[in-house]
């Protein structure tokens, strides 16, 4: 099936959605693992490190924690895969820098970034809401195979600047930073619990199913579904 919306944007996910959940847990994973270390003794004056730290030691409620007892903090969340904001905050940080040096290069499906170019010319703005930061989602849309996608993008939110992403008031967040009327606004990732928040502030949401990806056997609800972007088209009315 083919869906088709009128809407001035699209908001974004990343992990399942545009991107192989399996390259963010194989390879970028380990590497901010292997730096963590490193970052918390080597930069703990820069004022987002510090936050991140700050952060972690009210999460864990240990104010005294120190370098070593944050690294250890930072490594279970990682094996959780838990969403917490100073661990995506430090990531963000440590893969910055890995794209930049050329460490490491993102990953998109196929089908995406035409989606993409496509999308962006008939008219509606594009923006990302992924848990990951703002400072790894800039990363990850400038150092891709395709060169840097980032002029395609009007915008990056992420749990630090938008909130939780199953939470309906995230989304109104959006919205409301976007100037973009809810019903204007179309949402696509993975996750069926984003998918209603987004359903729930008034958005369009299509459930993206890949196969292999975490949530492809648990489905995407009630929602639309679609198992690549090409079953997607998008447009931007005049008036």
């Amino acid at each position: 099936m083919t869906y088709h919306y009128d809407v001035d944007a699209v908001v974004l996910d990343i992990e399942g959605t545009t991107s192989a959940t399996g390259f963010v847990v194989d390879v970028l994973y380990p590497y901010s693992r292997s730096r963590f270390g490193a970052l918390l003794s080597e930069r703990s004056g820069d004022p987002d490190v510090a936050r991140a730290v700050a952060q972690v030691r009210e999460l864990t409620g240990d104010p005294e924690a120190d370098a070593t007892a944050v690294e250890k903090t930072l490594d279970a969340w990682l094996d959780e895969d838990r969403k917490a904001t100073p661990l995506k905050t430090l990531q963000g940080i440590i893969w910055a820098e890995g794209f930049a040096r050329g460490d490491l290069v993102s990953h998109f499906y196929d089908d995406v970034v035409p989606a993409l170019r496509a999308w962006h010319a008939a008219g509606p703005r594009l923006y990302v809401y992924s848990s990951g930061s703002v400072a790894a989602q800039r990363a990850w849309f400038s150092a891709t195979p395709q060169g840097d996608l980032l002029p395609l993008l009007s915008g990056l939110y992420d749990t630090e600047n938008a909130g939780p992403k199953q939470e309906a008031e995230s989304y109104r967040r959006i919205a409301e930073s976007a100037g973009i009327a809810p019903d204007r606004l179309l949402f696509l990732s993975d996750r069926p619990g984003e998918l209603d928040a987004a359903r729930a502030a008034g958005w369009h949401a299509v459930g993206i199913r890949r196969p292999g990806e975490p949530y492809y056997e648990q489905g995407v609800g009630d929602h639309a579904q679609a198992g690549t972007f090409d079953e997607i088209t998008v447009s931007r009315s005049t008036t």
